[in-house]
Formats: C-alpha cells, sequence, structure tokens
C-alpha cells in the first residue's frame, strides 16, 4: 500500500474543477441554444479587479511554472485573498449576464474563472504539504476557513444554480458534445451535492459547518505534523542502534545535528503506527518505544492532541449529511464513487476480513518460529512482527534487504526504472531541466516528451524526508494542462525517502522503490489527460478509481527488462546478480497477510466512523477505535491498524473521508488490470497504448464503470487480488 496524503490537497478540491486537467486537442465548440430561465433579474455585476498579487497573472516561467523561491508567506495569503475577491466578481457577471444560459456562458465561463485563487490554492498546497514553517501554517489557518466560506458561498449561489440547472434540465435538446454533456452533468451534481437545494437556512447553516469543518481540519493537520515531529525518539547509546546500517546511523546523527543535541542520535516517526526504521534494530526495548512513540503522539493531552478535533469533526461530518437528505457521510459521500454505497463498500471489506485474519494466523506460526530460534520467549507484539518477518524471509528466501539497497540509488531508480518502464509502454521521455527549480534545491524537474518529439508537460520530485515535510507520499498539480488556457500540465511527486548521510548516495529501500513506480503511476494519470475541460479531466475521478492506475504501476517496479536496466551497484555500475533478483522477487510476495491486515483495519475504522448517525458519533474517540477494531476480528494484537483515528490524515486532514477504502478497491482493479496484460503478451508498447487511451486518458469524461467495462470487457473480480496477496490459500 502507498500513500498519497492529499494526491490533490484538500483545500484545492473545494472548488469546482481546480483539480489536474490534461493536455488535449481543439475543443469541439458546438451552438448551443440559449435556455430560459425562471431565477430572478440578476444584480448588475460589479467590475471584475486587476489582481496585483504575485498569482494575478500566470508564471513567466517555461510551462507557467510558479516562482516558488520568489513567494513569502504574505504573496500565498495575498493570493487567496485577491482570488476570492476576484472570483467572487467573476461568477457575479456569469449571474448577470442578461442573456438567457448557454453552456458557453455558464459552464464554459465557470470553468475558466477563478483562475487567480487557483493559481495561489496549488502553488501553496505545494509548498505546504512538503516543506512548511510555522509561517506557512498560519497561513493555511486564514486560508483554509477562508476558503471553506468562499466555497459555500459558491455552491450555495442561488442565481447562478438556477442557470446550471435549467441547463441541466434541458440538456437533451443542447446538441452538446459528450464530454460537454458530462461536465454539466457533473456540475450539477456537484452543486446539489454541496447543498443547492437546500432552503436558505439550511444552507446557512451548511455553510457554517463546512467553514468549522476546514479549520478543523487545518488544526488537525498542524497538529498531527508537530506531534510526528515531537515524537523522535532520541537515543542517547549508540550501541542500542545496532541493526541500522552505517549510512542510517550516521543519518540519525545528522538528524539529532539539526535539533541541537550533540552526540545524540534521532529515530524519527513516519505517518504510519509501524515505524520501518525501527524494523532493522535489535534492541526490543528501543523497537518498542520507537513504535509507542508513534502509536501514542497526537493522544498526550498536550497541544498537539487531535482527539477533540476528530470527535468534532465525526459530529459535524454527520449534521451535514443529514442537511443534505442523507442517513450518514459515508452515503453522501460515496454518491459519486465507483462504489456508490456503504452496504456495498461494508460488504467488500467484511468479505476481506476473515481470510485476512486467517492468513495472518498462517504467518504468525513462522513468526513465533523465529523468535523461539533467537531465545525470545514472547508473543509478537506490532514492534516485533517486521523486525522477525525480516528473519523468516531471509529463511525462505536467503534475502536481506540490505543486500538489494546498495543497488537501488534514488535517482537512478528514477531515470533509468521508472521512466525507462514508461517509455517502454507509452513512448513518452524525459530530459532534465537544470533551468527549472521546484521548492527545494535537492528536487529535480523533467520535460516529458510524447513519443514524436512534441512536449506533452513537465515532471517535479521532491523525494527526501525531513521534519518539515508531511509524512507519506502523494502526487498533484501545480498547472493543469488544458486547451482552454493553452497550458502543458505540470505535475509533481513528493515522497518521504530516507535522505543521504553527506557525501553519501541516497539510496533506497526496495519498499521506496515500489512507492517510486506507485506515485509516478499517479503522475502518468495526471500527464495523460486527454479531457478538453478541467471539471472532468485527469485526477478529478473518483477516489475509489483514482488509486487504480498508481497500484497498476507498481507491477513495473520488478519486471525483469526493468530491474535489469536500473538495479546496478551506486559503487562498482555492475548489475544486481539474477540470483538476487529473483529473490527480491519472490521476498516481495511474503508477509502481505500483515501489510493487507494492518491497511484492512484502517479502512474499517475509517468506515465505522462514518456510517453513524447524529447523536451516534463517538466522543471518546480512544473507545470507539477499541470497539471498532475488535468487531472486525483482526488479529490487531499483533498486527496494528495502519492508522489510528487520531492520527488519520487521509481522512481528517485529506480528502479520504468515508474513502479509504479506495486503497483495497483499486488493488482489486489493477490486480484484474495487470490479469488482463499477463493474458495479452504483458509490458509491451501496444498494451499500454491501450491503457493509456481506454483508462489513464479518460479522467472523469465517462461513468468510471463504463471506462472498466471498455477496457476489461467485464465486471472486476476479485479473485485475481487475493491470489496477488497471497490471500487465497
Amino acid at each position: 500500500m502507498r500513500f498519497e496524503t492529499n494526491a490533490i490537497r484538500a483545500a484545492a478540491m473545494l472548488l469546482a474543477g481546480s483539480s489536474l486537467a490534461g493536455c488535449a486537442g481543439q475543443m469541439t465548440q458546438v451552438q448551443t441554444t440559449p435556455v430560459p430561465t425562471a431565477a430572478p433579474a440578476p444584480a448588475p455585476a460589479p467590475a471584475i479587479p486587476t489582481g496585483t498579487s504575485a498569482f494575478a497573472k500566470p508564471s513567466a516561467l517555461p510551462f507557467e511554472l510558479p516562482d516558488f523561491n520568489a513567494y513569502t508567506p504574505a504573496d500565498y495569503q495575498a493570493g487567496h485573498e485577491e482570488g476570492i475577491v476576484i472570483a467572487r466578481a467573476e461568477v457575479a457577471a456569469i449571474t448577470a449576464n442578461a442573456e438567457a444560459p448557454t453552456f458557453a456562458n455558464t459552464i464554459e465561463a465557470l470553468e475558466t474563472s477563478r483562475q487567480v485563487l487557483k493559481r495561489a490554492q496549488r502553488a501553496f498546497s505545494a509548498v505546504h504539504a512538503a516543506d512548511t514553517s510555522d509561517a506557512l501554517d498560519a497561513v493555511e489557518t486564514t486560508t483554509a476557513a477562508m476558503t471553506a466560506a468562499w466555497d459555500s458561498e459558491f455552491y450555495l449561489n442561488g442565481a447562478l444554480f438556477a442557470r446550471i440547472k435549467a441547463l441541466h434540465d434541458a440538456r437533451a435538446t443542447l446538441g452538446l458534445t459528450p464530454e460537454q454533456d458530462r461536465v454539466l452533468e457533473m456540475y450539477y451534481q456537484d452543486f446539489v451535492l454541496k447543498g443547492a437545494l437546500l432552503n436558505q437556512a439550511d444552507k446557512a447553516k451548511l455553510a457554517q459547518i463546512d467553514t468549522q469543518l476546514a479549520t478543523l481540519s487545518s488544526a488537525f493537520g498542524q497538529k498531527l505534523t508537530a506531534a510526528t515531529k515531537d515524537a523522535a525518539v532520541v537515543v542517547d547509546n549508540p550501541q542500542a542502534l545496532a541493526g541500522l546500517s552505517t549510512a542510517e546511523i550516521a543519518a540519525a546523527a545528522e538528524a539529532a545535528k539539526a535539533r541541537g543535541l550533540t552526540g545524540k542520535w534521532l529515530l524519527g516517526v513516519t505517518n504510519t503506527t509501524v515505524q520501518p526504521q525501527a524494523d532493522a534494530l535489535a534492541d526490543r526495548a528501543l523497537r518498542e518505544k520507537v513504535f509507542m512513540a508513534g502509536w501514542t503522539r497526537a493522544t498526550k493531552g498536550d497541544a498537539n492532541d487531535t482527539r477533540t478535533i476528530t470527535a468534532q469533526v465525526l459530529a459535524l461530518r454527520a449534521e451535514k449529511a443529514k442537511l443534505l437528505g442523507y442517513p450518514s457521510y459515508a452515503a453522501w459521500n460515496l454518491q459519486d464513487q465507483m462504489a456508490r454505497s456503504p452496504d456495498k463498500v461494508t460488504a467488500f471489506l467484511d468479505a476481506l476480513d476473515a481470510p485476512t485474519a486467517k492468513a495472518v494466523a498462517r504467518d504468525a506460526v513462522d513468526i513465533r518460529a523465529a523468535i523461539k530460534a533467537k531465545g525470545g520467549k514472547f508473543e509478537p507484539r506490532p514492534w516485533d512482527w517486521k523486525r522477525y518477518a525480516e528473519d523468516v524471509r531471509k529463511k525462505k528466501f536467503a534475502f536481506d534487504s540490505s543486500e538489494a539497497k546498495p543497488y537501488f540509488e534514488t535517482w537512478r531508480v528514477l531515470e533509468d526504472g521508472v521512466f525507462h518502464a514508461a517509455t517502454q509502454l507509452y513512448g513518452i521521455t524525459f530530459h532534465r531541466r537544470e533551468d527549472l527549480k521546484g521548492w527545494r534545491p535537492e528536487m529535480r524537474v523533467y520535460e516529458v516528451h510524447e513519443e514524436d518529439g512534441s512536449t506533452l508537460g513537465l515532471f517535479l520530485i521532491d523525494p527526501f524526508q525531513r521534519d518539515t515535510k508531511q509524512g507519506g507520499a502523494w502526487m498533484d498539480t501545480v498547472v493543469p494542462g488544458s486547451p482552454l488556457f493553452g497550458t502543458k500540465p505540470v505535475v509533481y511527486n513528493v515522497l518521504n525517502i530516507a535522505p543521504p548521510a553527506p557525501g553519501q548516495p541516497a539510496l533506497a529501500t526496495d519498499d521506496d522503490v515500489i512507492t517510486l513506480f506507485h506515485e509516478f503511476g499517479h503522475a502518468l494519470h495526471g500527464l495523460f489527460a486527454a479531457g478538453g475541460y478541467p471539471r472532468v479531466a485527469s485526477t478529478t475521478d473518483a477516489r475509489d478509481f483514482v488509486e487504480f492506475p498508481s497500484q497498476f504501476n507498481e507491477h513495473w517496479a520488478f519486471e525483469p527488462s526493468v530491474l535489469a536496466h536500473y538495479a546496478k551497484h551506486w559503487k562498482t555500475g555492475a548489475p544486481m546478480p539474477p540470483a538476487l533478483a529473483a529473490k527480491i522477487v519472490a521476498a516481495g510476495k511474503f508477509d502481505k497477510a500483515f501489510d493487507t491486515a494492518s491497511a484492512l483495519a484502517a479502512m474499517q475504522l475509517d468506515m465505522k466512523a462514518h456510517v453513524l448517525a447524529p447523536g451516534q458519533t463517538p466522543q471518546d474517540v480512544d473507545a470507539f477505535e477499541a470497539q471498532a477494531l475488535k468487531e472486525t476480528g483482526l488479529p490487531v494484537d499483533m498486527v496494528p491498524t495502519r492508522y489510528r483515528v487520531t492520527s488519520f490524515r487521509h481522512v481528517f486532514g485529506g480528502g479520504y473521508a468515508a474513502g479509504y477504502y479506495a486503497y483495497e478497491w483499486t488493488k482489486m482493479l489493477e490486480a484484474d488490470a495487470y490479469q488482463w496484460f499477463l493474458e495479452h503478451g504483458g509490458m509491451t508498447r501496444a498494451n499500454g497504448q491501450r491503457f493509456r487511451e481506454l483508462v489513464l486518458a479518460k479522467g472523469d469524461r465517462e461513468p468510471l464503470d463504463q471506462v472498466w467495462l471498455k477496457f476489461r470487457g467485464r465486471e472486476p473480480q476479485v479473485g485475481p487480488m487475493l491470489e496477488q496477496l497471497g490471500l487465497d490459500r
């Protein structure tokens, strides 16, 4: 499982069409009949102000790449403030149009409006998530409430909705292209789901709830980031670090030095409950200490405790759903997803609980034997499993992950592995642009070209972990590609690979390699977006579909021809021995039950929290969490939930509320899609082109169940996923 904590940042999602858009050919122009509307005569529109902020105009840099190094926190603040003022005037001009609504003067006008605000949001979102500061946190606190209030104002604008509804009611007579019809449908659905059909009193109440939720989400994210940073464990005795590599120990010393701690070592915690860096530690007490540091963060009763916030968020979400006419937040949220209903999602997850628990019990026999073999007399606990699973993996597959790291130099994995696979499948090539910069000096920027040499877009990557970066990994966009604006897509990946010690190469783990391929799968989705209208282009599609391309791209990480192309020893340049490569592939299928159980527990927590009606949501989130996990039947005493309620950034600080199940749902899709590739010759250029055209380029231009059916020819089946995860035995 890989993560995009905010593959599209939550704040940017608040505005229609603010997500990634793709590059396509010229838009089809149609003559649409004006539609009469019974809306009251609009007031005269105010003049649209001329902006003066840093985001008033597109960046002058190539590809309109934001000039991150020139912006200050005040610039981001001013861009949001000015952007809302201009957006308000633009919308007023649309509603004040004396002409009857047409697709051009209403929907296309909306698609091209609000650009100042969107530019500010996209640039700020990138920097704040990846390299925050107290000043940027302060900007987020202010702008989150500000944009939430504007979001409510926009979607509850009666005059604007009247124009959209009039078009929607007459859509069969308008002569729209299929894509235009889909855009109109999505706008109408967006407004209805946001409360456009409510009476004025309920609209005001909904706006208040949305503002509260935005403020709480911002506070949650900031508290969790601070709590995660504070949870780092200080080690005084270097002997306790036995098991870590020399480079890892040096990096821990550098981390301590950066905090002003001399002669000490600092072990940071990641966003998940299991702490990969601690897995190698021989000292069981230190392993437990690091695990508990991550487990208890944000629950210590201090300024960074998130329990009150999470309880408030759940209550407000349930209240919002009731106001909109739904029995639960999950029921409201799933209306525009591929799964459609909480019952379908719950049944899907419940069906995985028992086989996953059975597989964990099967694997636990080996873990207990490994503990016993080293003289241990204890039952495996969360801080033990991965440590001894590595022993089992070594014994079963004669593979030690440290053997592989010298062959996984991060930049080579990216350029000779990730990029190479994309070239083989899709014909695209990459050229590094050293003249263009991201928000950090260690970032790299690449221009992406089509097979015929034409420019497809721009790709940025920020790969290394630091205290100022949110945990996890994600993809997003800073410039949407669209013929409406004459722009090419500019997308980026952010990861948390351990940074190299001074003078050393940046060596990735085999898990990091998978993450690189995963996140680039999202980037491909963004780059290949063929939709002309931003509202339905690229990764604007549903959560339970958007993880499909990224998880599918993981399959090429250890494809023999791809692995041979990038797995070279960083010192000697020697290729990875075939025997070691075979071990990695075989060992990569090991311990999937643990990973599935951990993720499945988090998915169940998310759904159980969001199917509750008002009055049923928990006040004591710790007690709720314990009971919810118990109900799953999963062995949480050995395999902890991947996220606790109190540290679940995807759900309380991102866009995955009642949607975290998407990772497992899309795993079903990607396993079934990979099965199609195997049935049709594997990694070929023709297969890649078909996948690009039928899946990656579609965005949300068609209902997602139809997109799947056109590609696969039948409904998705869970069998390939169970086989892939070893849960079918």
